[in-house]
């Protein structure tokens, strides 16, 4: 288990890494994540006004989070393939003063990762809200994402299955 706190977008929060943690309430999922390899280099995405990061987002009404991130894989970065589930990030709002209660997130939230193996790649159409597909090396992850040292912790798990 490793912590970290960030800052976004001006509110203190605290991460926990929970590796291989399986969740059994689904309902505090607030987004799925992807780390997608194919022939050993790994995709980040570029979303429009964010910078790159793995392909992820929202599980829908009705979805299970492997669903949404077959879809969001599908629509970010315009990939296919198997997937298995790496762990998951604690998003607490505990300490953080400027929380709603009620409003889009709860006071603890978890974000699902999974590794997915590429089995598919079509072309890119940046139709969504990717503007961008690039293939980076496992150890060139960190000169594209630098929004919590934890999106580095995550990738050498997935490295490691």
């Amino acid at each position: 288990m490793i912590q970290q706190y960030v800052n976004w977008s001006g509110q203190s929060i605290k991460l926990t890494w929970l590796p291989q943690q399986i969740l059994q309430e689904s309902s505090k999922v607030t987004s799925v994540h992807g780390i997608c390899f194919h022939h050993g280099r790994v995709l980040l995405v570029h979303v429009k006004n964010r910078g790159f990061n793995y392909p992820g987002g929202h599980v829908e009404f009705g979805e299970t989070p492997k669903e949404a991130l077959h879809r969001e894989a599908l629509e970010e970065g315009y990939v296919k393939g198997s997937i298995q589930y790496i762990g998951a990030i604690e998003v607490s709002h505990e300490e953080n003063p400027f929380f709603i209660e009620g409003g889009k997130y709860p006071m603890i939230g978890y974000q699902l990762f999974y590794k997915m193996t590429i089995e598919e790649c079509l072309p890119f159409w940046g139709e969504h809200e990717t503007i961008d597909r690039i293939w980076v090396e496992p150890e060139e992850v960190p000169d594209f994402i630098n929004d919590h040292k934890l999106a580095h912790v995550i990738l050498q798990e997935a490295l490691t299955i």
